[in-house]
């Protein structure tokens, strides 16, 4: 009678484990930029994240490595963001919803502005990934608003991008909610009534 050697399941299970270290490190990473910046203690984000040093080290040798592998969690998140709100909703609400999502993309973004400023050539790609990975789905959802006629079809996601962007990224803090106003009237701006709504 032979015993069935099992192989697998531990390096499954290994496997399982690196990524939740790996969701749990950039997480704590997240909220240790946004709060202390981005030169936050490897020990805080470690303790954070309930690994050692060295699990952060072995991953991301590089600070630059960490605030990176960050910034790009965040920029994934906001596009399929995008993506599930355009099949959830109708284009005009959709629109407005994401610019809610892509303001606290900004907020987290400015907790290590200073790192993606600073001119270290590591962060040069990061900007056109930003429009690279947004501007199609963005654009997707302004397409089909331009075809019900609920948004204007002249509007371009990149532009559109752009603008929100430097609203949510003008009034740090925003203690009473001046870019919340001022990104609703641009998207008032956008946006198209229905002629039965402007008739009400």
């Amino acid at each position: 009678m032979t015993v069935p050697v099992e192989g697998p399941a531990p390096q499954r299970r290994k496997r399982a484990d690196a990524m939740r270290n790996t969701e749990a490190v950039l997480e704590a990473a997240k909220s240790a930029f946004a709060e202390l910046g981005v030169d936050a203690p490897m020990r805080e984000i470690g303790a954070r994240a309930g690994v050692g040093v060295g699990t952060i080290y072995r991953n991301y040798p590089r600070r630059s490595d960490l605030i990176i592998a960050v910034f790009r969690r965040e920029l994934d998140a906001t596009a399929s963001e995008a993506e599930r709100l355009a099949a959830a909703h109708p284009p005009a609400k959709a629109l407005r919803l994401w610019a809610a999502s892509l303001g606290r993309f900004v907020a987290t973004k400015r907790g290590f502005a200073s790192a993606l400023h600073s001119g270290d050539p590591a962060y040069a790609p990061l900007p056109g990934q930003f429009l690279g990975a947004l501007a199609p789905r963005l654009q997707r959802i302004l397409d089909a608003g331009a075809a019900d006629g609920t948004i204007r079809p002249d509007v371009r996601a990149e532009d559109l991008i752009q603008a929100l962007a430097r609203l949510a990224d003008d009034h740090p803090g925003d203690a009473d909610g001046r870019a919340g106003r001022m990104i609703d009237v641009l998207l008032d701006g956008v946006t198209v009534a229905r002629p039965e709504s402007r008739s009400l």
